[in-house]
């Protein structure tokens, strides 16, 4: 994340030559700008993962509203699929799903809604 972060002008330019990636601009810069968001984290909170916690519990709506105004190039499915992954939304897995059980231990935030 720090090396991305730190990516300048010849790094973009040999990402955006890259045929083995998407050459879009707009996605280079935002995943270098989104490296150096998450790097302040550590300075505001203490790491990305503290900054999760310090905004759960939150809607759906308000964590895309939350990542839209931190982050470039963020929306709802691809907040809401990350937010599921990391378990910060429920949705991934029902009560009656099997897998459901073998989560439960690990205590994912959106278990803990206050």
């Amino acid at each position: 994340m720090d090396i991305v972060a730190d990516y300048g002008a010849k790094d973009r330019e040999r990402l955006l030559n890259d045929a083995g990636i998407i050459r879009n601009k707009l996605k280079v810069n935002a995943a270098i700008s989104n490296a150096a968001r998450i790097r302040e984290m550590r300075e505001t909170h203490d790491g990305f993962a503290n900054w999760l916690d310090a905004h759960h519990p939150l809607s759906k709506e308000d964590w895309i509203k939350l990542f839209k105004k931190t982050f470039r190039f963020t929306g709802g499915e691809i907040t809401s699929s990350f937010l599921m992954g990391a378990g910060y939304l429920p949705g991934a897995h029902r009560e009656s799903c099997p897998i459901f059980e073998k989560i439960r231990p690990y205590n994912p935030p959106w278990l803990n809604k206050a």
